[in-house]
């Protein structure tokens, strides 16, 4: 009887086979995935929208800055703005105490919004000023000057 020879396949190439299959098969199955992570979950674009209305709201954010150096102006008027709708987020004093009268300067190019503001507190319209600065992250500035005793938030205690 004739032996039967066996053929003896080395097992290195076979081994290195396989494990480039594996490593293939991985690599298309993590590309798979991060692209489908990529489609149902896009980037958000951190670009603000043309519409700043839309995002923000009706509410019309200020600050408030006691420019006369009386104790408790701001404050005063931060409650009185409240009371009538507006919201403030920061209050505190101005860069000086000289200031001779009260204005409201517009800080993102809405003047009626300033406006308004200034009719709340009783500030004639021709003390509204315009000084756009989108860094302060709000509508306007509420400057009080030393003619705070004139304004509404003063005038009328009750109020």
């Amino acid at each position: 009887m004739a032996k039967k020879m066996r053929r003896r396949t080395k097992g290195r190439p076979r081994r290195l086979e396989n494990a480039l299959l594996i490593f293939l098969i991985g690599s298309v199955g993590i590309l798979l995935y991060a692209l489908g992570v990529r489609l149902l979950a896009p980037r958000v674009d951190p670009v603000r929208e043309k519409n700043p209305a839309r995002l923000v709201g009706d509410i019309i954010q200020l600050e408030v800055r006691n420019g006369c150096g009386v104790d408790g102006v701001a404050a005063q008027a931060t409650r009185y703005l409240r009371r009538h709708g507006f919201d403030v987020v920061e209050v505190g004093d101005h860069t000086s105490f000289d200031v001779p009268y009260s204005l409201v300067i517009d800080r993102v190019g809405d003047l009626e919004a300033a406006r308004k503001v200034a009719a709340v507190l009783g500030i004639p319209e021709d003390r509204v000023r315009q000084q756009i600065r989108p860094d302060l992250f709000l509508d306007a500035s509420v400057i009080i000057g030393k003619d705070y005793a004139q304004l509404a938030p003063f005038r009328n205690q009750l109020d």
